[in-house]
């Protein structure tokens, strides 16, 4: 069947699934020409999985934008019927991240957008204290998250005065000690897109970024997500989306998209108070074509990083595996890998009974030649990511 023609079908079928003995992956939904977009993925205390994303006619410049979500549970072994999550009436509503704590709470984080533009982001979370796999959550507190970012002026000027990189670069220095002075826009526009980690001291490590700043930052707490405050930055040149590692010895390594000039590489950066200070982003060796990235400590010990494994485009999506804390790589699949699709923004989590679960934003193209989108779901083993392709 030529690759249009399959794509075409794909299109109009209820849902896409695949499976083999160690690897399973189906559509959580219909493909449909709404945007779905950066999903999120939690297990629930009770069991069951729990997905979310935004949905709408856009992204920031649509104000019609929504959090859906829908459950899968044992007793029925399918994902429910998309239902409303979380909507802030005439406001964009993007990026959400589930989260459930040591409490076994659930938490929904998201960012409402002011004024149809990424600066403007709001950041707001909705908890829920027994949360079931067969209904929606029941939700018990909700409030903004407010932050001033920690010697967000300091760290700009002294990271950026040491590089050497020529103009235009300059310029952008400018425009961000610029920005960093004026308080509404240092404070405003920080916004989530990756899991927290919550540590053993039990510190709350929310992960944020600015395209404003086009860096990142960690919004912590120490009291269970009572209050909030702001790290130092993640100073860069368009290091974004930062995705979080714990080593052994205590210290926390970030992942982070690259939202700068070439060469287009995943960045990272190494945190020893957890998470209140932050090396400058370096490049890694692996490409990124300025999308994001996630990633997960595995029970076992290994690490596994979900990227688009390309400099330019999103059509292939990988996952590597390390089992040295990220001093090497040596294991590699793809989840997807062709050129007519879309197939990016990976959400990572390990369920209690060891499986690994992604989710994913799927675009094809469909029957008429617009985009058809939904979100993927693939669950599958460490030992599937052992095996040569």
């Amino acid at each position: 069947m030529p690759a249009l023609t399959r794509r075409q079908f794909l299109a109009s079928a209820t849902l896409l699934t695949s499976q083999t003995h160690d690897y399973q992956a189906e559509l959580i939904f219909p493909l449909e020409h709404w945007h779905n977009h950066a999903s999120s993925l939690v297990e629930l205390p009770q069991g069951g999985l729990l997905a979310c994303w935004f949905h709408g006619s856009g992204e920031r410049t649509a104000d019609d934008v929504r959090i859906l979500a829908s459950l899968w549970s044992a007793r029925t072994a399918r994902w429910s019927t998309p239902f409303q999550l979380a909507d802030t009436p005439g406001f964009p509503d993007i990026n959400p991240v589930l989260f459930v704590d040591s409490k076994k709470r659930l938490w929904l984080f998201w960012a409402a957008i002011l004024a149809n533009e990424w600066e403007t982001a709001l950041m707001k979370y909705r908890r829920a204290e027994n949360p079931s796999a067969e209904a929606p959550p029941h939700w018990t507190s909700c409030d903004n998250i407010l932050l001033i970012p920690r010697n967000l002026q300091a760290r700009i000027q002294e990271t950026l005065k040491a590089d050497l990189r020529p103009t235009p670069f300059g310029r952008y220095a400018g425009r961000l000690a610029a920005l960093a002075a004026d308080k509404l826009s240092a404070r405003l526009g920080w916004f989530t897109r990756t899991r927290p980690l919550e540590l053993p001291s039990g510190r709350l490590l929310l992960p944020l970024y600015s395209d404003g700043f086009s860096m990142s930052l960690m919004a912590i707490s120490d009291d269970g997500g009572a209050t909030w405050f702001a790290s130092e930055p993640i100073v860069g040149y368009g290091n974004i989306q930062p995705t979080l590692f714990p080593k052994r010895d205590g210290s926390l390594v970030a992942y982070m998209r690259d939202n700068g000039p070439p060469p287009k590489r995943i960045q990272r950066s190494i945190s020893k108070d957890e998470g209140l200070t932050w090396s400058p982003a370096e490049d890694t060796e692996f490409p990124n074509p300025g999308s994001s990235v996630a990633g997960l400590a595995l029970k076992s010990g290994r690490w596994i990083l979900a990227y688009n494994d390309l400099e330019r485009g999103r059509h292939s999506l990988a996952i590597s595996m390390s089992e040295d804390e990220g001093a090497s790589w040596p294991w590699k699949r793809h989840l997807e890998r062709d050129a007519e699709g879309q197939f990016h923004y990976p959400f990572l989590i390990q369920a209690n009974d060891g499986s690994i679960h992604v989710t994913y934003s799927y675009f094809i193209p469909g029957p008429d030649g617009k985009a058809q989108k939904s979100i993927k779901h693939a669950r599958f083993s460490e030992t599937w990511l052992e095996k040569p392709a």
